[in-house]
Formats: structure tokens, sequence, C-alpha cells
């Protein structure tokens, strides 16, 4: 059994990424009796809703769908969502974000950190989600610095220093993406699908992501040495590290 203070924040640009890049890790988590907390820093209504655009759909509805969407997705994974609506295309960054961004670690108290890598030529939002979500994990740490309300943090409000792993990017070679860290999300991967069939707003994806994670699936294999016993359909996410790996023995 895991430990209980077991928690994972996922900081996601739009309604969508984090099911895609990150939805077999949530999902693996909360079957290992884990927290996890996604919070969507906008629901992707200007950038990643064409579909509901072309229907004639108000930009009111549009979120509204996209945060239905979302929320069904997060269900199916087993996590926790929230949402705090900063608009896209572009995600502007911005203090008050940050702060925003600060409550929600202080209030998660994340044990890992997972979000977008911080290169991106095809699309801003998700370097500037990950440089905020960068930003709030240091000054979280911070007991000097204050929560939005302006309020200062008590000792046990203020967090550690998790680890951040950087989730796949679409394009992963114009991204400066070179995976480190490869993850079996075998046992995950029925809810991933599932979360995924949540987001019909971008249903070319499905079967994109479903054919990476057979293929991250194979480098796990490959990766894992001979006498694992992985399962014949082996099904992979790939992340990378930004902070050293702190250990007391190689292996």
């Amino acid at each position: 059994m895991s430990q209980p203070s077991q928690s994972m924040l996922v900081v996601s640009a739009h309604a969508g990424d984090f099911v895609w890049r990150a939805g077999g890790a949530i999902a693996a988590a909360a079957l290992r009796g884990e927290r996890a907390t996604v919070v969507c820093l906008s629901y992707g209504e200007r950038g990643e809703s064409a579909s509901q655009w072309l229907a004639g759909k108000s930009l009111d509805e549009i979120k509204a769908i996209r945060r239905g969407e979302a929320e069904a997705a997060a269900a199916a994974l087993g996590a926790e969502i929230e949402f705090l609506d900063l608009g896209d295309y572009p995600l502007v960054e911005s203090r008050e974000a940050v702060a925003k961004l600060v409550d929600v670690y202080r209030r998660t108290q994340p044990t890992v950190v997972l979000t977008h890598p911080l290169a991106d030529p095809y699309h801003g939002d998700h370097p500037a989600a990950a440089r905020m979500a960068l930003q709030a994990r240091v000054l979280a740490q911070a007991i000097g610095v204050a929560n939005s309300d302006g309020s200062f943090p008590s000792k046990g409000e203020i967090i550690g220093a998790p680890p951040v792993f950087f989730f796949e990017p679409h394009q992963p070679e114009q991204c400066d993406f070179k995976p480190d860290v490869l993850l079996d999300i075998t046992e995950a991967f029925e809810r991933k699908r599932s979360a995924m069939e949540c987001l019909p707003a971008q249903k070319h994806m499905w079967e994109y992501y479903t054919q990476l994670a057979i293929r991250r699936g194979v480098q796990v294999k490959r990766n894992a040495g001979p006498n694992l016993g992985l399962p014949h359909e082996t099904m992979g996410e790939a992340y990378m590290r930004y902070f050293p790996q702190v250990t007391g023995e190689l292996r």
C-alpha cells in the first residue's frame, strides 16, 4: 500500500492536455490509492475547440462544454480537477496567475509535479504553463511569500521540493524533449483510453495517443531488462526530469 501522503499535482495549460500526455501516470497514481489533482489553467476554448466554434457556439458555451469534458475525463482517471480560467491563445503569464498556483501547491502538498516542457515552437501556451508551474513551486516553499488572499502561510502550508517531470509534447523532436523516464502504464491504460473518449472535441487524438502508448510500451520493455516479466502488450508514457534525482543507491 502506498503512503496516504503521496500527492500528484498536474499543471495543464488546457482542458485536454493532461489526458493525452499524462493520463496514464494520473490513473496509475489513483489506482495505488494516491491523491491526484489536475489544475487546468484554461479550457482551451479558443485554440483547441475549433469544432465548437464552427458549430456556432458562444465563448461561454464552449467553456462549459470543455469544462464538462475535462471533469468527466478526470473522473475516469480517478483525479480531482480544478480550473483557473486564465484564457488561452495566448495564455498570459502574470503574478496573479502564479499566486493562484502557489495556493494550489500549498493546498495539495504535492510529492510529485507533472507539467509541460519548457520549449514548444508550435504552442506558446504550453511553455507558459510550465514556467508558471515552476515559479509557483519555488514560491510555495517560502514562508515569507503570501497566499493570494494576502495571508502568510503557516509552517504546515509551505511545501517541500517535489520532483518535476515534463510530459511528452505532441511533437517531441521540435520541443527538445528527450525522455529519461519511461513509465509502465499497462494497468492504467484502460482508464486513460476512457478519459480520452471523454474529449470528443479532439477525437482525432484518440488513436494517435493510443499508438504512442504502444510505442513507448515497447521502449519500456526494451529498457527494463529481460527478467521484469512485463506483459506482451505493455503500454507506456515518456517523461523528462527537470531536477536531479536524489538517491542513496544507484540502480
